[in-house]
């Protein structure tokens, strides 16, 4: 089972948040989510907290990728323009430092017009375990 199958099976949340990994190798990670009904906030547009669920998402990939389990300690994200109902988001992560303990990554997610709707950083902690498979 390869890094895309196994978080696309075990990380619930993102799953039950219609998140899904697309592609993942040493140097990128795509995950998407096509924005709902269930995604909106009051303000009829897609909830941060939905967004930032994606990028995560594109983050553990990323991080995760050669098997090691790596958790999230720092992220911050900057809110561009709105994504709304019926867009198809695209999450992609890519490596600042792919360090071998505290890696860091950039995600940009994009709407299916390629307008930017949030940029992402993350850093990581890499722990001395293999990511659990189930």
């Amino acid at each position: 089972m390869d890094i895309k199958e196994i978080l696309n099976n075990t990380d619930h949340f993102a799953k039950s948040a219609g998140c899904m990994i697309t592609e993942v190798d040493e140097r990128h990670a795509v995950a998407v989510m096509t924005v709902n009904k269930s995604h909106l906030n009051g303000g009829n547009v897609c909830q941060g907290g939905a967004l930032f669920t994606l990028a995560d998402l594109a983050i553990a990939a990323l991080m995760n990728y050669q098997g090691q389990l790596t958790f999230g300690i720092s992220n911050s994200i900057s809110f561009v323009t709105s994504a709304y109902n019926g867009d198809t988001l695209k999450a992609e992560a890519i490596f600042v430092a792919n360090h071998h303990k505290i890696p860091s990554v950039e995600v940009r997610i994009t709407n299916q017009n390629d307008t930017l709707i949030c940029h992402v950083t993350g850093m990581g902690y890499r722990k001395s375990m293999p990511l659990p498979k189930e």
